[in-house]
């Protein structure tokens, strides 16, 4: 099983998920030629990608989507809410409709030998979801736009081999900064996007002796730094009642423009 960060940011985000037999992206929201370069830097090609599926409609999650879709044909698989909202949306462009699927949240189906179980997450969005992909014991998950976490979000991510989290903003950074009163609220509501702090205590959480990879994800570029996401996880998790240490673990930042190595779990 393979994992690979493509693009993850504020700006664009598409993640990879693979199998010797079977291959899907998390999102589209970089243009289709940096997804088709991301994926040749793996050795993958675009004709080889067996679906996509989205989290949720917002453009830096779709935005290479209606290209990609049309000269490929790759399947797209989204909560019926997300369909409605992508749909409706004239950036995608015309986009032959058969190519959708709907899919419904902890309902788990598989494509070939990939399985894959959607949860609901929290968002300003019509139905957003994050996934978690299976493969015999092996499972890896995203888990990105969301204003907060509970329990059930806690389960949905235990007992992995690798994870990629959204690590957003410095909640200081983001309060004394450009960016106008509605749209930080909206970012620190619970609806909106997971700070460092959060990150490294949601992870301080679901860390098991197995996970192989962590890769911290979706970072704003105005209220956040790779530097300061790395130094705050780590001290969540190392001063966290888990019985781990920051040190235990591969963590990386997934980059904004650059492809991550390739993870084999």
């Amino acid at each position: 099983m393979d994992f690979c960060s493509i693009a993850s940011g504020s700006s664009g985000n598409c993640i990879f998920v693979g199998t010797d037999h079977t291959g899907v992206l998390i999102d589209a929201g970089i243009s289709g030629k940096k997804v088709v370069a991301g994926l040749q830097s793996i050795d993958r090609r675009p004709e080889e990608i067996d679906a996509i599926f989205i989290t949720h409609e917002h453009s830096d999650h779709i935005r290479g989507l209606g290209v990609l879709a049309r000269k490929y044909g790759i399947p797209v698989y989204s909560t019926a809410g997300t369909r409605r909202a992508m749909l409706g949306q004239k950036t995608l462009g015309k986009v032959d409709e058969s190519l959708f699927f709907e899919l419904k949240a902890d309902e788990r189906f598989c494509i070939r030998d990939l399985c894959v179980e959607p949860f609901r997450v929290s968002h300003d969005a019509a139905e957003p979801v994050a996934y978690r992909f299976f493969q015999g014991d092996k499972s890896v998950a995203v888990a990105t736009d969301l204003g907060y976490y509970d329990e059930y979000i806690v389960d949905h991510l235990k007992d992995l081999d690798a994870v990629l989290v959204e690590s957003n903003h410095d909640t200081h950074m983001l309060q004394v900064g450009a960016y106008p009163y509605y749209l930080k609220q909206r970012i620190l509501g619970k609806r909106g996007h997971l700070s460092n702090e959060h990150a490294g205590q949601l992870l301080g959480e679901i860390l098991n002796d197995k996970i192989k990879a962590v890769m911290l994800g979706h970072l704003s570029r105005e209220n956040n730094y790779e530097a300061l996401a790395m130094a705050t996880v780590c001290a969540e998790i190392t001063m966290g009642e888990n019985p781990f240490k920051a040190e235990d673990f591969q963590i990386q930042i997934a980059g904004r423009e650059e492809p991550s190595p390739l993870i084999a779990i």
